[in-house]
């Protein structure tokens, strides 16, 4: 087992995993970018086919729906770690513009290297955001760029 003080130990894995949450529930795209590698892929597993991989391509995928809201809260959870692997339970509360509102419960997978974010696995009830997101919500989202999915559906 790695010492809590030796790079890529969990202590450190761990930081990097709360310090790109953090940036996300402030929705500081630019910071939040500085926690993933260059080749970075993020999934929604209920969703592989419309992944997106590296912090340019994640960041407008997050966007995509965050920038959508009217409100959004992150709530921290419990954190467990190995070393470069980390699962975080935690959840999100979505207002829309409308005011619906929910909140959706996660175990959250990440792999870090070398202080970095390679993958990141979200593992959440795509019929959950269903229930209390307006109707129209996700069907406008055909309209948007798309320019960033990557499907990962091979490699998760």
């Amino acid at each position: 087992m790695m010492d809590a003080s030796t790079p890529g130990s969990s202590t450190a894995s761990g930081e990097v995993v709360l310090g790109m949450w953090q940036a996300l529930g402030r929705h500081d795209w630019d910071a939040l970018k500085t926690f993933l590698a260059p080749d970075c892929l993020y999934v929604d597993m209920p969703i592989p086919a419309a992944a997106a991989r590296g912090p340019e391509d994640i960041v407008k995928r997050l966007r995509l729906l965050f920038d959508r809201l009217a409100e959004y809260r992150h709530h921290g959870g419990q954190m467990v770690s190995n070393g470069s692997e980390v699962m975080y339970e935690h959840s999100e509360t979505w207002v829309f513009p409308t005011g619906e509102q929910g909140t959706l419960r996660f175990a959250t997978v990440h792999r870090v290297v070398d202080g970095k974010i390679t993958v990141w696995k979200d593992y959440w009830d795509y019929s959950g955001v269903l229930a209390f997101a307006p109707p129209n919500y996700f069907d406008s989202l055909a309209t948007e760029d798309m320019s960033w999915i990557f499907d990962a559906s091979d490699l998760v």
